[in-house]
């Protein structure tokens, strides 16, 4: 862990020392160079992972070594050249850079790649070319399985063998192999390269030393076999069969002030906390619509109340990442309040492949805004192992994974791993739920000890929208006067009730009547 912590230290600090550097050098057509001393003198990287993120249009960088994972991720338009091996999701998210690699790179290069030209000299891993929707990839070597994996569009060309399963549920774009290739599975077709493909092609890798030849074979979409479309399975239940008791404290009277804050991202004095004036973040698409426009009277509670969104987000609002939204959320990233990147959207990653991927998105965030990570129910215990490790700031479990867990069902798995993997950590567990909740709802889930509730917002109306938060802050004020309550952080498990004996079996709360577990919670 010390000899990981090292590595992402080294790394962000050579990223903020490049990136003041980067318009200058393209003012000035200068060469950065990583892996030399200011004299000229090698002194080559070892696992650094993560840099150089979003290369600007005109900026030319220049490495020296082995580098980690997440090199030169979310380029604009910049040239990057590394004298040496990297690891995994080399020029992720690239939308416009020319990345070269002199020697090899390992599994997911030009993943989800929309633009611009990755050229790697002696082979990679598995999965090149995943998800990627424009740009090139020529590949000097073998590659592995799954090339072009997703791919919707643009071209991949490797002058070597390729492993199994070539364009496995690839939608779109083309795979050039001048080597041995398997047979592609249902859905690909493998032809001859015709003389205006290579024509193009050539002339596009723009290499003397390097032509596609003739015989070479193109992978493509066909059109046979249908595609099934099952629906997807969803939660079962709701939080209704759960009820609000008091815990032995008096009624407050109606006049009493309640407390409904939640603080995010405490972790340091570094950090910038997040207040949340409701425990909720409610997730919209689009943060543009959380702005008041000339007809609408601006909202206090809105206003300052963040949100999780996917687009154009406010300074206070989270920005949700996933591998749909990749190239294009890292732009907005600096302008944000914090970052949730959604694990269950985003390919199966390594530890090592995590800290390359913060590395790069805290870089264009800044370290000291809050970060976190998102992921389903089913996988509770590796995210919040995960969130723990690389020392989050938010762990968020999705009721919705299509594992069709009920949400009463999901509190015990919550609270166990919450217990076990986040206890005297500095990570704050939250829940995000398919639906819009209401006061109700956020106060149950607030009682069982989840620090936030995510939940869709129920319009995309600024002031439809600003009602709701409203009418929601003064129903939970009016619960926790009930309660005798004058904070949300006095909500506890004591004062929850199953109301029926279905939900007491799967939740663990006390059944009401019976005012205690059923007898199978106290078995070992």
């Amino acid at each position: 862990m010390a000899d990981a912590l090292d590595v992402v230290t080294r790394s962000f600090n050579i990223n903020n020392k490049l990136g003041p550097k980067l318009e200058a050098a393209a003012e000035q057509n200068a060469i950065l160079r990583i892996g030399w001393t200011n004299a000229g003198d090698p002194v080559p990287k070892n696992g650094e992972l993560g840099l150089c993120p979003a290369i600007p249009t005109g900026a030319k960088i220049r490495a020296l070594g082995t580098l980690g994972s997440w090199t030169a991720a979310f380029g604009k338009g910049g040239i990057f050249t590394i004298q040496g091996d990297t690891g995994s999701f080399l020029g992720a998210a690239n939308n416009g850079n020319e990345i070269t690699c002199e020697r090899s790179s390992g599994n997911y290069a030009g993943f989800a790649m929309q633009d611009g030209k990755i050229t790697i000299l002696d082979g990679c891993g598995d999965d090149l070319g995943s998800c990627m929707s424009g740009g090139l990839i020529v590949v000097r070597g073998n590659a592995g399985l799954r090339v072009g994996g997703g791919m919707s569009g643009g071209v991949i060309v490797i002058d070597g063998d390729i492993g199994n399963d070539p364009g496995a549920g690839m939608t779109g774009g083309k795979i050039i192999v001048n080597g041995r290739c398997p047979n592609p599975p249902d859905g690909v077709v493998l032809r001859p390269i015709t003389e205006e493909e290579l024509k193009q092609l050539n002339e596009e890798i723009n290499d003397k030393n390097f032509q596609i030849p003739n015989d070479s074979i193109c992978l493509e979409t066909g059109n046979s076999g249908d595609k099934s479309n099952n629906s997807k399975v969803v939660s079962s239940g709701d939080l209704s069969m759960i009820g609000l008791v008091p815990a032995g404290q008096s009624q407050n009277m109606h006049y009493a002030s309640c407390d409904t804050v939640a603080l995010l991202g405490e972790r340091a004095e570094s950090n910038t906390p997040i207040a949340l004036p409701l425990p909720i973040m409610p997730q919209i698409d689009d943060g543009a619509k959380l702005i008041a426009s000339k007809n609408d009277n601006s909202s206090k509670l809105l206003e300052t109340q963040p949100f999780l969104v996917r687009q154009n987000p406010r300074s206070i609002d989270f920005l949700s990442i996933d591998m749909r939204n990749l190239t294009v959320a890292t732009e907005v990233l600096g302008s944000c309040g914090g970052t949730v990147i959604d694990m269950m959207k985003m390919p199966s990653m390594s530890a090592e492949e995590i800290d390359g991927m913060l590395v790069a998105v805290r870089s264009l965030l800044g370290v000291e805004k809050p970060f976190g990570f998102a992921d389903g129910v089913g996988r509770i215990d590796a995210l919040h192992k995960s969130s723990s490790y690389h020392n989050a700031d938010l762990a968020i479990c999705t009721i919705e994974d299509e594992t069709g867990i009920s949400e009463p069902a999901s509190l015990p798995l919550i609270g166990r791993s919450t217990k076990t993997n986040l206890e005297n950590t500095h990570t704050d567990s939250g829940i995000a739920i398919g639906f819009s909740a209401n006061a109700e709802d956020v106060a149950k889930l607030r009682a069982v000890g989840l620090k936030f509730i995510c939940c869709n917002s129920p319009a995309d109306d600024y002031s439809q929208v600003a009602e709701w938060l409203t009418e929601m802050q003064s129903s939970l004020g009016n619960i926790l006067q009930r309660l005798g309550l004058e904070s949300i952080d006095s909500l506890s498990r004591q004062n929850l009730r199953a109301l029926d004996y279905e939900t007491a079996a799967v939740s663990g709360l006390r059944l009401s009547g019976y005012e205690r577990p059923l007898p199978h919670w106290f078995a070992r």
